[in-house]
């Protein structure tokens, strides 16, 4: 059975989106990244980059949440663009992960969790994110899903971000954005987005944000290299 290392962060939750879409059976391990199990040598062996998602499906192991939706769907032939799409599908899968997941992420981290408030990053990486996301938003207004005329991976990429909007850039940041916002509510209706979500539930994940969950997800209060 496929192996599926999660948490409740973003990049985890589009995998899980497309197991529940797609039935495959899996067996959830939790990776609880505010106690460091990340960092521990067994994750690392299948993750040299201490991340999650990770899969282990025989004798396969993929990490990268895009990386995993594309291996997923080529496997199982399911939420994969038509063919002539090939291009559009791997195009936006980078887009989501070379810029809309690390700059929404970076505007999470300074918005919300940063020790200090620098206005200067919060601004750089709030424009950035809010520049990625415009870029989506103009696409969806000429068509009801990112890719071709049907639900995808890459719509599912896009969801694990873009349902964070509000944390990431504040509660009226969506009304910028009506056309991603219909994507995102149309998936979050889906039966499966739900059941994804609930995944974390049937674990227990360290809430508290303290010293030792912050030394855990941000390395570099710990180690400094400049």
């Amino acid at each position: 059975m496929l192996k599926f290392y999660f948490s409740g962060a973003p990049n985890p939750m589009k995998v899980a989106l497309f197991l529940e879409e797609a039935g495959v059976a899996y067996e959830a391990i939790p990776v609880d990244t505010r106690k460091g199990e990340q960092l521990s040598p067994e994750f690392t062996k299948i993750n040299p980059n201490q991340k999650v998602p990770v899969i282990v499906d025989g004798d396969q192991t993929v990490f990268d949440s895009n990386a995993i939706l594309i291996y997923l769907g080529e496997k199982h032939k399911k939420f994969m663009p038509d063919a002539k799409y090939h291009g559009e599908m791997l195009s936006w899968m980078m887009f989501v992960a070379s810029g809309l997941g690390p700059y929404t992420g970076q505007a999470v981290h300074f918005r919300n969790f940063a020790p200090e408030k620098i206005p200067y990053a919060i601004n750089r990486y709030a424009y950035e994110a809010m520049r990625h996301l415009g870029i989506l938003n103009d696409r969806l207004a000429k068509q009801k899903y990112m890719v071709g005329d049907q639900y995808s991976i890459v719509d599912m990429a896009v969801w694990g971000w873009v349902r964070l909007v509000p944390f990431a850039l504040g509660e009226d940041a969506f009304a910028k954005l009506p056309n991603l916002k219909r994507l995102v509510d149309e998936i979050s209706a889906r039966p499966a987005a739900p059941r994804a979500i609930a995944i974390k539930d049937k674990f227990t994940f360290k809430a508290e944000m303290d010293d030792e969950a912050r030394n855990n997800m941000f390395r570099h209060l710990k180690v400094k290299v400049a």
